[in-house]
């Protein structure tokens, strides 16, 4: 039985070294310019360093697929283009990719490079994603994080497209990478700047015995003194809603399948992707540890599988709000 691949970020070449020491299948990182979604101050990789990174995951067995999930604007695709020659000439083993224009761009310069569907085109359904394979070839779909498993075995029998889903780490109940609630606050798209709160609009603010979070002007929450405060994105903001002040949408936390990991894997996926190339190198190695070991695990014994407390109590540890959630993999998550 083939296993599931456990997929972890790489923001840095430390981080890259530190997922595949601890059992990574497969890494995925993005060059140091706007291609990259995660384009942030002293992340990402030159080319030298990518070319280190992928010799490192080879030597070792591992896979290391390069991101290029942002759309080139109007009249500006050159660097988008010059950088998917790159992925294509240092031989890494898949290239992400959103744009419609820049999947066909590979397709016809560089069709021995395989091509995966990157969460940002939000293609949940299986028309969608035969499309892009019948113009495109792509080989794998990034799935949004809004489908139960259900809807995601239901999906697989009508695609033999691979397809890749979230394990762990930050939870995006929008449309991936086109949040309109965070554009209209902060006049600036997701998908281009890599974020939905751009620490440039972000205020924290002391008013009396209280701390209020703002983005944008705007009140994303108001804390008691001592009271943890999350970091304010609007989908996890406190809101007055029926004469309450609660979490409206969601609550602050980060997704966790170790409870649904069986569920997962039989429903037909083939990579579980941790979230986090913007996190620690300490971040990347734990948490690749663990969903390593329960990988392992299930396919030991895959009736008897039970997520050990201490993998919950590792990656509670590293997860917003110091507590996880099911997200849709469940029926009847809200």
């Amino acid at each position: 039985m083939k296993k599931v691949e456990v997929l972890a970020p790489a923001g840095n070449l430390p981080s890259l070294k530190a997922a595949v020491d601890a059992g990574a299948d497969a890494v995925y990182f993005g060059f140091r310019n706007a291609t990259n979604a995660r384009n942030f101050e002293g992340l990402n990789f030159s080319e030298k360093e990518a070319e280190t990174g992928l010799a490192y995951a080879h030597q070792r067995g591992a896979k290391a697929h390069l991101v290029l999930n942002t759309y080139p604007q109007a009249g500006d695709s050159d660097l988008w283009h010059r950088t998917v020659d790159l992925a294509a000439g240092l031989k890494a083993d898949a290239i992400i990719l959103a744009n419609l224009a820049l999947l066909r761009y590979t397709r016809e310069r560089h069709p021995q490079l395989p091509i995966h569907l990157s969460v940002q085109a939000s293609a949940s359904n299986y028309e969608a994603i035969n499309f892009c394979q019948r113009h495109f070839g792509i080989t794998r779909v990034i799935l949004p994080r809004v489908l139960t498993v259900g809807e995601i075995k239901e999906l697989k029998t009508h695609t033999d497209v691979e397809l890749e889903v979230f394990a762990f780490g930050g939870l995006c109940v929008m449309a991936e990478g086109r949040c309109y609630l965070s554009s209209y606050v902060t006049g600036v798209s997701p998908n281009i700047e890599g974020v939905c709160s751009p620490a440039r609009h972000v205020r924290f603010e002391n008013r009396g015995d209280k701390l209020q979070t703002r983005l944008g002007g705007v009140l994303i929450a108001q804390y008691d003194e001592g009271e943890e405060a999350a970091y304010p994105t609007i989908c996890k903001g406190r809101f007055e809603a029926n004469h309450q002040v609660y979490h409206v949408m969601e609550e602050p936390s980060s997704l966790n399948i170790l409870e649904m990991l069986p569920q997962v894997i039989e429903a037909g996926v083939t990579s579980l992707k941790i979230e986090g190339r913007q996190r620690t190198r300490s971040y990347v190695g734990a948490v690749t540890k663990v969903m390593r070991e329960a990988v392992d695990a299930y396919y030991a014994d895959p009736r008897r599988f039970h997520p050990k407390t201490s993998w919950i109590k590792a990656l509670n540890s590293t997860s917003e709000g110091t507590c996880h959630t099911l997200g849709t993999y469940q029926e009847g998550w809200q």
